[in-house]
């Protein structure tokens, strides 16, 4: 096939680009910006656009399918000239669903933890040797891309994005996949640009499980009451399999689950994570893992990308980095770091950049996010408040809402920069959750200042 990818730069646009390559398929692409590091992977295939911008040129009667991107806008020149010439145009669900319809398709949903389980799922496999067809999140120790195509492996694993598909098409993601297995992890409002109450928000979740397929496996977080809710009151015909936290303990900074076999000592912590690890293990024994298995392979699994991410540690001081922006997910990563050092100083730093984060009358879905910190920062921008044409919000709105008095908020980033790197980081946790940059901190820092 000869596919174009309009937006071919964005995180997953150009995973998906890499692996049709790997398949076989004639790619191009174009984009109006490029980083990295879409931009050297692009450039080691042959795929970085020889310009930046968009070129109706490139829109001919020979390409078999157009992809388009999130990043694009609906007058691009390049998506008007494909509809002239009456071109198929996906989405990118679209696309995947299209690669993996004659494929058992397992979804993985819900506000927080797809990546993480998504993850422990592919981690579970590969270490078995089971090839499977997939699409996650963020970057995978072992995997050389995010996306992973062919024409002959039985399973295709997805995670389930709620947000939209296309800038023609406002359907969520996970709405179009279809699935023969899936899972909700929990549901939290989120994306409030895109679904302006909570109620329009949880119905995506409805639809979401009315999508699978008849006969199909919910696998479902039952201590989410929400969660519980939508899976437990659908009426389609599909099998319903619940899962809860399993029993642990913390031994010296380590977690350890309770098993058949014993107990067994995780690298990764927290309660949310432990919820994620059961929700995979069902999910991988519906796969043909059975639990013994599981345990076996996932004693080595490390995390995912920016999921509680270690960057720096000694035996005084570690330093996390975590996607973390919700205030589900910030609240959940928060104690999972204070529980699982609680003989430290925990430094909890969070950065309010996306649109929700900013939004001034979604600011008290923050209530007591940081409470289990001993020290409480926020960071925001008031450029990216400009940026996303939002009202302005002052500090004192900050502290209102996270209902914290001694919360720290600083709005200038090298102030944020000179707080940070004079803390005394002696018999210290520090976590830095966001799904921006601080205004371009340098992670690696950190690493010197540790040892």
């Amino acid at each position: 096939m000869n596919i174009h990818f309009i937006a071919i730069g964005g995180s997953a646009m150009h995973n998906l680009a890499l692996a049709l390559k790997e398949k076989g398929y004639t790619i191009s692409g174009s984009d109006d910006a490029i980083f990295e590091p879409s931009k050297t992977r692009l450039a080691n295939k042959g795929l970085l656009p020889s310009d930046f911008g968009w070129f109706s040129e490139k829109i001919t009667s020979d390409l078999d399918a157009v992809i388009l991107g999130m990043h694009a806008k609906p007058d691009n020149p390049e998506l008007k000239k494909a509809q002239e010439l009456g071109l198929k145009i996906y989405s990118y669900p679209e696309f995947l669903y299209e690669q993996s319809k004659d494929k058992t398709r397992v979804v993985i949903g819900g506000s927080h933890g797809k990546t993480t389980i998504t993850s422990m799922i592919l981690h579970v496999l590969n270490y078995h040797n089971m090839d499977v067809d997939y699409m996650v999140g963020a970057q995978l120790d072992g995997f050389d891309t995010m996306v992973h195509l062919t024409s002959d492996n039985e399973f295709m694993v997805l995670e389930g994005d709620e947000y939209l598909s296309s800038p023609i098409d406002m359907r969520p993601k996970f709405h179009l996949y279809q699935p023969n297995i899936a899972l909700i992890s929990g549901i939290a409002w989120d994306h409030i640009n895109v679904f302006p109450t909570f109620e329009n928000y949880v119905e995506q979740f409805s639809i979401f499980t009315n999508s699978l397929i008849d006969g199909g496996i919910m696998v479902y977080n039952e201590e989410d009451e929400i969660v519980k809710n939508v899976v437990e009151s659908a009426e389609n015909p599909i099998k319903k399999y619940p899962y809860i936290t399993p029993n642990y303990k913390i031994v010296d900074g380590t977690t350890f689950i309770e098993t058949n076999e014993g107990e067994l000592p995780l690298e990764i912590f927290g309660k949310h994570n432990l919820q994620n690890m059961a929700g995979a293990k069902w999910i991988c024994q519906h796969m043909g893992v059975n639990e013994d298995d599981f345990y076996e392979a996932i004693v080595s699994f490390k995390g995912a990308s920016k999921r509680l991410e270690k960057i720096a540690e000694n035996k005084n001081t570690v330093v996390f980095k975590d996607f973390a922006h919700s205030p589900s997910k910030v609240e959940a990563t928060t104690n999972a770091v204070k529980n699982q050092y609680s003989n430290r100083e925990v430094i909890a730093c969070l950065e309010l950049h996306t649109y929700s984060s900013l939004n001034a009358d979604f600011l008290k879905e923050y209530k007591g996010a940081l409470n289990s910190a001993d020290k409480a920062v926020v960071y925001y921008s008031a450029h990216a408040l400009e940026i996303k044409r939002l009202e302005k919000i002052s500090e004192a709105q900050i502290r209102n809402a996270f209902e914290r008095e001694d919360l720290i908020v600083f709005t200038d980033a090298d102030a944020f920069k000179e707080f940070l790197f004079n803390q005394n980081l002696e018999n210290t946790a520090l976590l830095l959750m966001s799904s921006g940059n601080y205004g371009g901190l340098d992670f690696e820092k950190f690493k010197s200042l540790v040892f």
